[in-house]
């Protein structure tokens, strides 16, 4: 034999040495729920290990979060219910939770690189993602929302706002908000092929954020596509995104990869609460290592093109790697 493979795989200094993918804490982004109140640390049942908190309670975990190497958060908010409404109004309030929070991560730690989700869905009676009209999402008087929401968390201090919505043309329309207002080191993260999928059901229990009718297909794209998903990246990109994400990642690694491919700018994917929750449920029940499965799973994203990765299991990851 001339070749023999196995040589590089003889011990773990060797198969560390040749390892093509890499995992680092700087990889991750970590999502957080907030939620109105004072001493509250709400776990969520459909993502055990995942909670709630107030915002009194979030200095200690971001200190955590930054203490393991994590450079990043992803900020989401569930709104109490008397402050949803059609026009969706408080989405736009510079007082309100999400704000509040993006100042007081800034705040308490100017290292952080604080992203916030830019969506509808929270603030709306029906949890979609776009204001509705006679019973369908209407795309242009949302794409308005989504910039004007956009510039009250680029003026709280996001470093990275995150439309998360899929409505065409947001992008633009966002970044010429952030121009228009002298906010020109404000990064736009796209969601840029976010797909129709079953796998957020925890995420809309977290926060309280399920369809009050119908589904999200006529906004997110089509599980069967793979070629839109790069016209969507392409526009994007056009229309001034600093980076682009694919959601969900695992069951995407496919256009992960052909995106990754396309592009030359940098490339996230979301694995989401559905992913997260089927590896607790199934290493609850014995069935799998759940410290394996956290890391391959990681690890696939990563081989598959993912520069960043946000993930509910960042901070396990974190400590499995150390």
């Amino acid at each position: 034999m001339f070749h023999r493979p196995r040589i590089l795989r003889n011990s773990n200094s060797i198969r560390e040495m040749v390892s093509e993918t890499r995992l680092q804490p700087s990889n991750f982004i970590l999502p957080l729920f907030v939620e109105e109140g004072t001493q509250i640390k709400t776990a969520i049942p459909s993502m055990p290990g995942t909670y709630r908190w107030s915002l009194d309670l979030l200095e200690k975990e971001l200190e955590s979060i930054l203490n393991l190497g994590i450079r990043s958060v992803l900020l989401f908010a569930k709104v109490p219910d008397n402050l949803k409404e059609d026009t969706c109004r408080e989405a736009l309030n510079p007082d309100g939770l999400l704000p509040r929070a993006i100042r007081f991560a800034k705040e308490k730690f100017p290292e952080l690189v604080v992203m916030s989700d830019i969506a509808l869905d929270p603030y709306s009676p029906y949890g979609h993602d776009g204001l509705v009209k006679n019973g369908r999402i209407i795309n242009d008087e949302t794409v308005i929302a989504l910039a004007q929401m956009s510039l009250v968390h680029a003026q709280a201090g996001a470093d990275f706002v995150a439309p998360s919505d899929m409505m065409d043309g947001r992008i633009i329309a966002i970044r010429n908000e952030l121009e228009k207002n002298q906010l020109t080191e404000t990064g736009i993260l796209s969601y840029s092929a976010k797909y129709a999928s079953c796998l957020y059901g925890p995420f809309r229990d977290a926060l309280d954020s399920a369809p009050g009718f119908g589904d999200k297909k006529t906004y997110q794209m089509n599980p069967a596509n793979r070629r839109e998903a790069i016209k969507e990246v392409q526009a994007d990109i056009q229309e001034g995104a600093d980076i682009i994400m694919v959601k969900p990642a695992g069951y995407y690694l496919d256009i992960i990869r052909e995106v990754k491919n396309s592009v030359s700018i940098p490339l996230a994917a979301y694995q989401v609460s559905g992913e997260y929750a089927m590896i607790k449920a199934s290493a609850a029940r014995g069935w799998l290592n759940e410290n394996e499965a956290i890391l391959e799973s990681l690890l696939a994203i990563k081989r598959a093109g993912a520069d960043l990765i946000a993930t509910y299991f960042a901070k396990e990851a974190c400590n499995l790697l150390e």
